[in-house]
């Protein structure tokens, strides 16, 4: 098996190069995205409670506001690091 890989490598470095930038790219974009749905629910669920008692103003806590942070910080870093690995395969 580890000598049709190499083959495979040797024969094909960009597509495996590729691969690896799809296992890049394919966590960081649905971190992206389900980062931005949870944010929407929240989002949706702040207007709720807007509705259901005006007179108080309901916000986020600070470790949901620092969660999807750092999602979106580490979502954008893999797609980065996906578009950078993409890039040297081209230069191989």
């Amino acid at each position: 098996m580890s000598l049709h890989l190499m083959t495979l490598f040797t024969a094909h470095p960009a597509k495996l190069i590729n691969l690896l930038a799809l296992l890049f790219a394919f966590p960081g974009g649905w971190l992206l995205h389900a980062t931005r749905r949870r944010e929407l629910r929240a989002m949706a669920s702040l207007q709720a409670q807007r509705q259901s008692s005006p007179n108080v103003e309901p916000t986020l806590d600070w470790a949901t506001l620092r969660m999807n942070r750092f999602f979106y910080i580490f979502g954008f870093a893999c797609m980065g690091m996906a578009l950078l690995v993409s890039w040297i395969s081209t230069q191989v």
